[in-house]
């Protein structure tokens, strides 16, 4: 953060407080001192009117704003587009110095004006990075639609699980050991309660079974096992035409639909990103698959931006901080204050490479573990480290433009 040197001719700074419809401008310039406050609609006139305005009364213009949802996003291509000076205020910092300001936790939009204002003055501001501009927007854009889809689909499953699952068939549950299982929601269309099953011989389901399929994979002792959970059921005896196993029908082809959708999204990624060297780098790394490679490059941008690791942890909000006062010391924890996302991407990367049989990653968590291998609370700092080192390799690969080089631990003396 740099202090914004106010002494130059005619410098203008403009705090802008976003919202959906209007946005609140404050205005304050150097020489002549002074304020002036207005809003600014949503629209190319009003945009086009504060543009004329700014170049009109001050040679350098710098503006400060803090994001707010998605609607600063045009206006902030708009401004950077007429070559004005944009800086991004931290939420958090905009909302303590408000409190400490105004001794109070009232807000509305000419105070926020003012608070960025001050925030703008004392150079606490961080640069903004357009996704636009910056060549990322593809990239978020797919990332956030397939977490959302995810989402989506989470919820239905849940549904299956929790309702219809329950009612029409409970034993069901334990054969589906994966959400890309889609072949066994097919033989639940097919079969949704026991009674269908039992309806036929045991051969006959298995040939059924196997015909649903549709891939050269065993799955005869499955289907066995399916028909014999299906003659001990403790399912409601609904019939097989009912309204209600209508819709367990209906939400087993949502739940197929938005699999489907999911899959057509991540191709779409694969294509748009298969030239990307820097995504190439990332899936070398243990752990690191295609989704995870997409959503770091879409939520970490460029990450050569970043002059050390460090302030990319910070980013991630995998730096360490520790609570202290006087001669009371916390514990040492990560402060999760940055990306949710980024830290959510590291950690399931971390459990996948901890899962390899040979890798540094999995070298660095059993020696953080070997003091007691059952503790849930270590296991659970263990996997943190990895995906703070995780982060850290992601970092030093992009950055300096290298190939991830693999860790093989030397064979042990008689093995």
């Amino acid at each position: 953060m740099t202090k914004i040197d106010t002494t130059r001719k005619r410098t203008l700074l403009v705090a802008v407080d976003v919202a959906k419809s209007h946005n609140e401008v404050l205005i304050e310039s150097a020489r002549p001192a002074g304020h002036r406050h207005f809003r600014v609609a949503n629209t190319m006139a009003d945009y086009q009117h504060l543009a004329e305005y700014l170049r009109r009364h001050g040679e350098c213009v710098v503006i400060g704003f803090e994001a707010t949802g998605n609607y600063h996003r045009p206006l902030a291509y708009f401004l950077h587009q007429q070559g004005f000076e944009l800086r991004l205020i931290p939420t958090l910092a905009l909302a303590r110095t408000r409190e400490a300001m105004h001794n109070s936790w009232d807000k509305n939009d000419p105070k926020d004006a003012q608070v960025i204002l001050h925030l703008l003055k004392t150079g606490l501001t961080q640069t903004w990075h357009d996704p636009l501009l910056s060549g990322t927007h593809d990239a978020q854009e797919l990332s956030k639609t397939y977490h959302q889809i995810t989402r989506a689909r989470m919820r239905v499953w849940h549904r299956l699980r929790n309702h219809y699952f329950q009612l029409y068939f409970p034993e069901i549950e334990r054969f589906i050991r994966s959400d890309s299982s889609d072949w066994l929601t097919v033989l639940l269309l097919q079969f949704p309660t026991p009674a269908l099953i039992t309806a036929l011989s045991r051969k006959e389901f298995t040939a059924a079974g196997l015909r649903l399929a549709g891939r050269k994979i065993h799955k005869t002792e499955l289907l066995a096992s399916i028909y014999a959970a299906a003659e001990n059921s403790i399912a409601l005896p609904v019939a097989a035409h009912s309204a209600a196993i209508a819709m367990f029908r209906l939400v087993l082809e949502e739940y197929r639909g938005l699999g489907r959708l999911r899959d057509s999204v991540a191709q779409q990624a694969a294509a748009a990103l298969a030239d990307n060297p820097d995504r190439r780098r990332l899936m070398t790394v243990p752990g690191v698959g295609p989704i995870t490679a997409l959503t770091i490059l879409a939520e970490a941008g460029n990450l050569r931006r970043f002059a050390h690791y460090r302030q990319f942890l910070k980013f991630c909000g995998m730096n360490l901080s520790t609570q202290q006062s006087g001669r009371f010391r916390g514990v040492s924890r990560i402060s999760k204050y940055g990306n949710a996302r980024l830290r959510t991407a590291f950690w399931m990367a971390a459990q996948s490479a901890v899962r390899m049989r040979q890798n540094s990653l999995r070298s660095k968590f059993d020696r953080y573990v070997q003091a007691n291998p059952l503790d849930a609370d270590l296991r659970r700092k263990a996997y943190a480290a990895v995906a703070a080192k995780l982060a850290r390799i992601v970092f030093g690969l992009i950055k300096h433009e290298t190939d991830y080089r693999p860790f093989f631990e030397d064979a042990l003396p008689g093995g």
